[in-house]
């Protein structure tokens, strides 16, 4: 059985007030450093970690960064667990976004939808659980933190618990929180989710 702690990376300035998908250049805010440093002091005294993997975004390397120093283990970067691409909406203010109506049906229906030019989170279902599976086939040990992003984490979620994509939004997924799953012969196990440590 491998353990997979889905992590998701910590505050950015632009946090909540703008939709930056796949920009590159976000960065952790001082708050942000702060939550990657408490994450990665409470996961040394929890776990034992054998792999590294990070999203290649700028924040979610910052996040991974305490954690591979207190572990001493290289991090490697994995396309697959990169953020969910959004399209022409990136860079656009949630405020902005908040008055189409195709943003409305997006949120409402995420099976259905995707942004204009951007992914499906079915296809953001698919490219990270084939992620996963390879970072479990390559390891030789049992425990493995992913840090990406709270839409990859939560489109796994809902593929481990057999919920609809549409329920999206019924799903927590803090900056810099923790989501512990165990991947063993008979599927996913969802230990505990969402869990902070500052």
């Amino acid at each position: 059985m491998t353990r997979i702690l889905l992590i998701r990376h910590g505050t950015t300035d632009l946090l909540g007030r703008v939709l930056y998908g796949r920009t590159p250049g976000i960065f952790l805010n001082a708050e942000g450093r702060i939550q990657a440093d408490k994450l990665a002091a409470a996961l040394m005294t929890r776990y034992t970690l054998s792999k590294i993997v990070s999203s290649p975004l700028e924040r979610a390397v910052q996040t991974a960064e305490p954690i591979a120093s207190s572990a001493r283990i290289a991090i490697t970067l994995d396309d697959g667990i990169t953020e969910i691409d959004s399209g022409s909406w990136t860079g656009k203010t949630f405020s902005d976004l908040s008055t189409l109506d195709e943003w409305q049906r997006y949120n409402r229906r995420r099976s259905l939808t995707r942004p204009p030019g951007g992914e499906t989170m079915m296809n953001v279902q698919s490219r990270s659980w084939q992620a996963l599976q390879r970072m479990i086939g390559d390891s030789d040990s049992n425990t493995i933190a992913v840090v990406s992003h709270g839409d990859v984490i939560r489109g796994l979620l809902l593929l481990f618990l057999g919920m609809s994509i549409d329920h999206i939004h019924r799903l927590e997924i803090a900056p810099a929180s923790m989501t512990d799953v165990a991947i063993g012969p008979y599927g996913p196990i969802v230990n505990c989710v969402n869990q902070i440590f500052y």
